[in-house]
């Protein structure tokens, strides 16, 4: 009989999988990586592979999901710290990715969106508009904590600003990624994007 594996191990053998999988993602985009490159790249069996995952869609939603949580992480509020100069801190980390955006998993995400298996049938992955919701309710709760301990005065609608945050920094990394950041200057970019965001926010740290 062979041994059980503990749960605690297949998670943490999932996300050794989940990074290799982010890494050829990167690397070779979502088009062009299959199900052996991972397996190359991770060392592992076809039977191990699919094992975790089912297909390669099935691979690339859990890398993004593996992804995700690291923007969630920077909303979780502070009940000892300014909540501004936490949202300042993920806009200026913004800037780095957005500079590397070549080692970045935009091109996969642009082609995955674009792929007939996603655009004909999107009910198939709730996960992309879980993930836009998670994101902008996470900043929207930073940003509804900033209203209840009396640091932000907002000038429009939490719920508004949470999606033009994040409207702003994805078009922001596509355009970089099709253009450069040289031509899209991004650290300029950030900037007018703090001042505007300093307005419509109102936090009284800032004043």
């Amino acid at each position: 009989m062979a041994p059980k594996v503990s749960e605690e191990y297949k998670k943490e053998r999932e996300r050794e999988l989940i990074e290799a999988a982010k890494k050829v993602f990167i690397e070779k985009g979502f088009v062009r990586t299959s199900m052996q490159d991972i397996m190359d790249e991770a060392g592992i069996s076809r039977g191990a592979l699919y094992s975790y995952f089912d297909n390669i869609e099935h691979v690339f939603i859990e890398v993004l999901k593996y992804d995700d949580q690291k923007d969630i992480q920077y909303f979780m509020p502070s009940n000892e710290s300014p909540l501004w100069p936490q949202l300042k801190n993920w806009v200026e980390e913004q800037q780095i990715y957005i500079e590397a955006i070549n080692q970045t998993l935009v091109y996969a995400k642009a082609e995955f969106f674009l792929t007939s298996n996603y655009a004909n049938n999107k009910d198939n992955f709730p996960y992309i508009s879980e993930r836009y919701n998670q994101t902008t309710e996470a900043i929207e709760k930073v940003l509804n904590e900033g209203i209840r301990k009396g640091e932000f005065s907002p000038q429009q609608s939490t719920h508004s600003i949470a999606r033009y945050i994040l409207s702003f920094i994805n078009g922001l990394m596509l355009d970089t990624f099709q253009l450069g950041h040289e031509q899209t200057k991004v650290k300029d970019q950030l900037s007018v994007f703090l001042f505007s965001l300093e307005k419509l926010i109102n936090p009284k740290s800032a004043k």
